[in-house]
């Protein structure tokens, strides 16, 4: 399951602050704040979709994320791979490194990156 762009914003600052009052995430959004009725009916909607929880302190609630954000968005990364790419990383890799602006030093640090995570495999 996905979270949608506001969803998707608002647990970024949930995994920031591992675990927050929804004041103290209303307050970590730059001005314009969005409305107490928005935050509440973004953070049901996350919990409906299993993706925060919450521990209830008196009339106050302290929400949580239940998905680790790596996990998230490993499934993001692979299923973009699927959908746009006919299941190919050589395609997503072709497309990343010649649409994106990447410098000559980029280019070396993701080329460092692969023969390390090759070097790993060959063990």
């Amino acid at each position: 399951m996905t979270l949608s762009n506001a969803e998707e914003q608002l647990m970024q600052l949930l995994w920031k602050k591992e675990k927050a009052f929804m004041k103290d995430l209303i307050d970590a959004y730059p001005d314009p704040k969005p409305a107490t009725t928005t935050i509440a009916t973004l953070l049901k909607r996350m919990q409906d979709k299993n993706f925060v929880d919450y521990v209830q302190y008196g009339r106050s609630r302290e929400y949580f994320p239940l998905v680790k954000k790596k996990v998230y968005f490993s499934k993001q990364v692979n299923g973009m791979i699927k959908n746009f790419f006919n299941d190919s990383a050589a395609q997503f890799a072709s497309f990343f490194t010649k649409e994106t602006d990447l410098s000559q030093e980029e280019l070396e640090d993701l080329k460092k990156l692969i023969d390390q995570r090759l070097k790993e495999e060959r063990k």
